[in-house]
């Protein structure tokens, strides 16, 4: 029950009212996503997305991205140049309004763009709260303008600096360290958008160049082709089974008053056994789908089906392709765009406007019928894959069974290899994979058993890059974990069904352990993906090294540590012994415990997903058959590796 005095207390006065940008500054997490690296980059997107905006309405060709010698950041369009007349609201420039004044721009409905991206229309004054110092320039009119700003604040306001023969936007800002953890940018992760943003934009520009020291380098992306340079580029590592990228587009009207949409898509088939979707709006990545992506899905697996069955390719009592077999070794790009964009959750990961999905699924049916009629032997060779997918998918349904099956509540026995933990609490719970019966036993011995579930896994998994789900699921080491976590696999996973959320990957720290760690994220990438995207896999990280010095025990993770720790007990009394570990099997279940499965003490380091197109290429280059990417690969990374065991 709450006191009179604090209802007394509980007044107007209570009440905080942020003025400007101050709410920015105050919760900068719920307009960039976070203040951590992504949020970091997040503010060059922003100001990248205005100017993309204006290439979409017709008006710019060119943006040229530049990470200056001090680090701060300058993005330069030849737009129209944002507008310097004086705004009748608030009786200031309407550049300055687009700067200081939260949810002001071309965007919302004042007819200035029929199409935009950015981050709910908020881009520039956001980047300008969350900056030391921004400095916009303006060339519009034959004039040329300059503006100051700091932390969301106007400090030198607009004048006029000279005349201009061109028009154009400018902007150069400086990340405050006060809400960013890290103020470094990373050339290669501006890389991967911009290059998607050129791609998804045919014609467009965009120039990335990094000027400090001892990292000077410079990047073009151009693609007249769009999507279908896209399509080309996930699959320089595949091999595609017909030659051309199927390719279409239309432009459309929505019925009422939800504007204009139009849609791209490009698709080729490999002789890979995952696939690879990608789903765009308006620029921005819907890594949960939504209508356009539910659409596209459905009209391939139904046009798919009629074009089998009316060439004979099915016959009239043959069970149905499913959209399973449909998308298999298929690498396809879906953007959309159009006027209003409803997306839903907080990081616009789902695209909600249902009339996409009608749109989508009507065009892709017509233009992809027309294909496959057009271009027979292709079709052939499409259709004769999807044939073999359909029968691997039949031929697995028998050990598919058994996942099915891997709930407890229907009586399935758990793996004889696994030391199940008590606790049936998933929350609460965690499983260690481990290499070896040697590094098993002391883990099941060192564990907690409350919490901690133990299984051992005998020598190096199958690489699943390189095989069908039948085969997969013929793999007694690969059914021991699906039947270990529960969750099903592929089309049949269930995340609310895992009974643990932490599933810890605990091999040595040679390279066979990281080839077994490399195998395992594979097959959870390509068959089990929300167990990433969710947060629930680990690497746990035991130590390099043991020195002992008089009746102390340090125990080391790294070469650097290790020569940290010497100078640190050079002075002390003793000889000091040290040990390096080739593998867990050479400690004791009381050393594996303290190192590396007590919660206290241990560290763990969790698998992230933060771009799909990017992961799929790293496992197709590490783990397919072709070589040549992957000597590249080695050779490019090469200077990175750390304690190399030979």
């Amino acid at each position: 029950m709450a006191s009179n005095k604090n209802l007394e207390n509980y007044n107007a006065e209570q009440i905080q009212v942020l003025e400007g940008l101050e709410p920015v500054r105050m919760r900068p997490g719920m307009y960039i996503g976070s203040t951590g690296e992504k949020g970091l980059h997040h503010l060059v997107y922003e100001i990248v997305d205005n100017s993309v905006d204006e290439a979409l309405a017709g008006f710019c060709k060119e943006i040229n991205v530049t990470i200056e010698s001090d680090n701060s950041i300058t993005v330069e369009d030849d737009g129209r140049g944002m507008p310097v007349d004086i705004h009748p609201k608030e009786g200031i420039p309407a550049v300055e309004v687009i700067h200081t004044v939260l949810h002001a721009g071309g965007k919302f409905g004042g007819g200035g763009y029929k199409v935009s991206g950015g981050l709910h229309g908020v881009g520039a004054s956001v980047v300008n709260a969350l900056s030391t110092k921004m400095c916009v320039e303006v060339k519009r009119g034959g004039k040329k303008y300059e503006l100051e700003f700091s932390r969301g604040k106007t400090i030198k306001k607009m004048h006029e600096i000279g005349n201009a023969r061109k028009t154009g936007s400018k902007t150069r800002f400086w990340p405050d360290p006060e809400i960013f953890e890290e103020t470094v940018f990373s050339f290669k992760t501006l890389e991967r958008r911009l290059r998607e943003m050129a791609f998804l934009n045919k014609g467009i520009k965009i120039t990335l160049e990094d000027r400090r020291k001892d990292q000077k380098q410079k990047e073009e992306f151009h693609y007249e082709g769009g999507i279908k340079e896209f399509v080309a580029f996930q699959n320089k590592n595949k091999e595609p089974i017909h030659p051309d990228i199927i390719y279409f587009e239309k432009e459309g009207r929505s019925k009422g008053d939800a504007g204009d949409m139009s849609m791209e898509i490009a698709l080729q088939y490999t002789d890979k056994y995952d696939d690879t979707i990608l789903s765009y709006a308006n620029n921005i990545n819907t890594t949960d789908g939504g209508y356009h992506l539910v659409g596209f899905k459905t009209a391939l697996t139904k046009t798919i089906n009629d074009y089998a069955r009316k060439n004979n390719f099915l016959k009239e009592n043959d069970e149905a392709f499913t959209g399973e077999d449909v998308r298999e070794g298929i690498t396809a790009i879906v953007s959309v765009k159009l006027t209003n964009p409803q997306f839903e959750g907080q990081t616009k990961a789902k695209l909600g406007n249902s009339e996409m999905r009608g749109f989508v699924e009507s065009t892709t049916n017509e233009e992809l019928t027309a294909f496959l009629q057009e271009n027979p032997n292709q079709a052939k060779v499409i259709i004769s894959k999807i044939v073999q997918a359909s029968r691997a998918r039949q031929a697995a349904r028998k050990a598919r069974d058994v996942s099915r099956k891997g709930n407890l509540v229907e009586g399935l026995s758990l793996p004889g290899k696994l030391a199940d933990c008590s606790e049936k609490n998933p929350e609460l719970s965690e499983i260690f994979l481990v290499e070896g019966d040697s590094a098993g036993g002391s883990a099941k011995q060192g564990r907690d058993r409350l919490r901690q579930a133990v299984l051992p896994l005998r020598g190096k998994i199958l690489n699943v890059e390189k095989a069908r789900l039948d085969r997969i699921l013929s793999s007694d080491e690969i059914k021991n974990m699906i039947t270990a976590f529960g969750c099903g696999i592929g089309d049949d996973f269930n995340i609310d069904k895992l009974r643990y959320h932490k599933i810890i990957i605990m091999t040595d720290a040679d390279v066979d352990g990281a080839h077994i760690r490399t195998l395992l994220l594979t097959f959870f990438f390509r068959f089990m993906r929300p167990l990433i995207e969710e947060g629930y896999v680990y690497a746990a990280q035991p130590p390099l090294f043991q020195t002992k010095k008089g009746k102390e025990v340090f125990y080391t993770y790294s070469d650097a540590e290790q020569e940290k720790l010497m100078k640190e007990i050079a002075e002390k009394p003793g000889k000091a012994e040290i040990q390096r570990y080739k593998g867990l099997g050479e400690m004791s279940f009381q050393q594996l415990w303290e190192t590396t499965m007590d919660y206290d003490n241990r560290t763990l380091i969790q698998i992230t997903l933060d771009d799909v197109a990017e992961a799929d290429e790293i496992f197709t280059t590490l783990m397919g058959d072709k070589v040549p990417p992957r000597k590249q690969f080695i050779e490019e990374n090469a200077k990175f590796v750390k304690n190399l065991d030979i």
